[in-house]
């Protein structure tokens, strides 16, 4: 087994355009999706991240407000999870909420730092 990141991308356009009751209604399907994850061992963690931050180049010496890409392209969430494999990781993903606002998943095994 390993561990895998899901960054979560994309999406923000539509789900900002719903109904408070339409987005607390979707916050149950993803609380659902990673409830039957948790509940397979699967979820290991992950969060939505804030909409703000700073982009920090240079060591330090050029600190900007950020990011600042394109609303597909922003970070909005990551979960770690545990799969067998990418083919296996990747499966896991296809259950995501957030493929119901064309956001997308990027999976990526996280290695250990130790050879």
């Amino acid at each position: 087994m390993s561990n895998f990141l899901y960054l979560f991308r994309g999406g923000h356009e539509k789900y900002t355009a719903l109904s408070q009751e339409e987005k607390q209604a979707h916050m149950q399907v993803w609380g659902t999706w990673m409830g039957g994850l948790q509940e397979k061992g699967q979820l290991l963690d992950g969060l939505p991240l804030a909409d703000e931050g700073k982009v920090v180049e240079n060591r330090g010496e050029i600190v900007t407000n950020g990011p600042f890409a394109e609303g597909a392209e922003v970070v909005g969430g990551y979960l770690i999870v545990t799969a067998n494999d990418m083919d296996h990781a990747v499966e896991i993903s296809k259950g995501c909420p957030i493929f119901d606002y064309d956001g997308n998943i990027e999976v990526r095994e996280i290695l250990s730092m130790n050879p």
